[in-house]
């Protein structure tokens, strides 16, 4: 009998693949970007501040021997993100996965906060994505092909007291890409979403060392730590890659067992 071939690791090599990866410039936006980097994929880095935009590309560029470029853009701005898009598309000649990691946070009972910080929330998280979504849509259907990776949360699948923004915001991402990705299948774009635990990144260090984050946070995962930026490295590789091919709609949860428990 014939030996069989499958091209197993070699699934997830992304050379010559186009990468966007809005939020890119820090935290886990920077860590997935290294992580695609690491595999071979171009790289756009995309952040409301050119220059953390910059050096985040020209670090990437430095450190992998692929191509990285950046661009400034607000994410909840319709003609930002179209102009992200065509960016991309001017750059390296294709747009084949997009990593929707703009995010934000503001914490606080429910009667502390104003409609302005639940709308900001909102805007960012849940608009930006949508509007990221739609500027890469039209290429990806040209090319009958692509990749789009939504960052959800833990909190986008259970409940914390003091958090209504932010797991209102990440929970519609989940439906959000549930939708979408039933919506673009039939044009093979994979669209999925990571929901990630506690990982301290620059929004969580306020409350690493409170009571909230050690008992309500840390406290829940079956690991009873944080996660470092590199924890999140393979998933996003995993689902940019053709290894995923068969992944649509899925929640891949990174969270250390907090929602096994």
């Amino acid at each position: 009998m014939d030996k069989i071939k499958l091209p197993g690791i070699r699934q997830f090599d992304l050379t010559g693949q186009a990468a966007i990866v809005t939020g890119g410039s820090k935290g886990l936006g920077l860590a997935m970007a290294a992580g695609l980097a690491s595999a071979g994929a171009n790289v756009l880095i995309v952040s409301r501040t050119a220059q953390e935009a910059r050096e985040a590309a020209e670090g990437l560029q430095a450190e992998y021997g692929i191509r990285a470029e950046w661009f400034a853009a607000d994410v909840t701005r319709q003609d930002q993100a179209e102009a992200m898009a065509r960016a991309c598309l001017e750059h390296f000649g294709q747009v084949d996965i997009l990593i929707n990691s703009a995010g934000i946070n503001i914490r606080g009972a429910i009667d502390e906060l104003s409609l302005e910080d639940f709308n900001k929330v909102m805007s960012v998280n849940v608009t930006g994505t949508w509007l990221c979504c739609r500027a890469v849509v039209p290429f990806m259907k040209k090319q009958k092909s692509g990749k789009i990776i939504n960052m959800a949360s833990t909190l986008g699948l259970v409940g914390l007291a003091n958090r209504t923004p932010y797991t209102s915001s990440k929970g519609a991402i989940v439906q959000m890409t549930r939708a979408l990705a039933l919506e673009l299948a039939p044009f093979d774009i994979n669209v999925n979403a990571i929901c990630p635990g506690p990982f301290l990144t620059e929004m969580n260090e306020p409350i690493k060392d409170t009571e909230d984050g050690k008992k309500f946070i840390v406290g829940a995962t079956a690991f009873g730590r944080w996660a470092d930026l590199r924890e999140i490295q393979g998933a996003a590789i995993f689902l940019s890659s053709r290894a995923a091919s068969y992944m649509v709609g899925s929640i891949l949860a990174v969270d250390g067992g907090w929602t096994a428990k």
